[in-house]
């Protein structure tokens, strides 16, 4: 199930970061530094091409991709239909070009694109460097986000009341990686869901200690 088409600002901001970085690296950096119709030149730029589609694919995905629903006994009150509703309208952004006269107005703006590239490229890999670390971590332990807040507190509550915690989907790291990855380890790097199934119920350490005491 998809949702419907609709565009946020946000989401053209991101769209018009991804655009400005893929047409900068391409016709300014490989250009300069290899040619852009050199073999080494072309190489690069079929590679970085290839990981802006996979990029914009999965932010389609991520966009585009209904969640589900909650339970309807767990859905809030719905506002009265007199509340004003703001929408974010679409926008465009409109590129023009600039006719550049000598060679000191292209060095300036060479340098204005490597200065942008930096500012948005840093700030940008420290961020993705970050939540990649973050969804390794999430992943090992098999948790989403929520349950690992929800494990917090539970951790919490359960010290304070002379207990231990552990978290019930947290079978092992090579078996939480084949939970949510699949079994095949080529596949780990373009991940798929054909191994989950309904989605419905999931492996716990608990399962395994009802096979182990039941009886023969």
């Amino acid at each position: 199930m998809t949702r419907g088409c609709k565009f946020s600002f946000h989401v053209a901001i991101v769209i018009a970061a991804i655009a400005y970085i893929y047409f900068s690296t391409v016709f300014v950096f490989i250009d300069r530094w290899f040619g852009l119709w050199s073999s080494p030149g072309m190489l690069h730029t079929v590679v970085f091409s290839f990981l802006a589609v996979m990029c914009i694919s999965s932010y389609r995905l991520a966009i585009y991709t209904d969640p589900g629903r909650v339970p309807a006994s767990f859905v809030p009150d719905i506002e009265d239909a007199t509340n004003p509703i703001h929408e974010i309208k679409r926008k465009v952004l409109l590129l023009g070009s600039i006719t550049v006269d000598s060679q000191n107005d292209i060095d300036d703006s060479d340098r204005i694109i490597h200065v942008i590239s930096g500012l948005l490229l840093v700030p940008l890999s420290l961020a993705l460097g970050f939540f990649l670390g973050w969804h390794i971590y999430l992943i090992v332990q098999n948790k989403t986000t929520i349950e690992y807040h929800e494990g917090v507190r539970a951790m919490w509550l359960a010290e304070k009341g002379g207990q231990l915690y552990s978290h019930p989907y947290d079978i092992g790291v090579y078996e939480n990686l084949t939970a949510i990855l699949g079994p095949t380890i080529l596949c780990w790097l373009c991940p798929t869901t054909g191994h989950v199934g309904s989605g419905l119920r999931f492996q716990t350490k608990y399962d395994r200690l009802i096979v182990s005491s039941a009886p023969d």
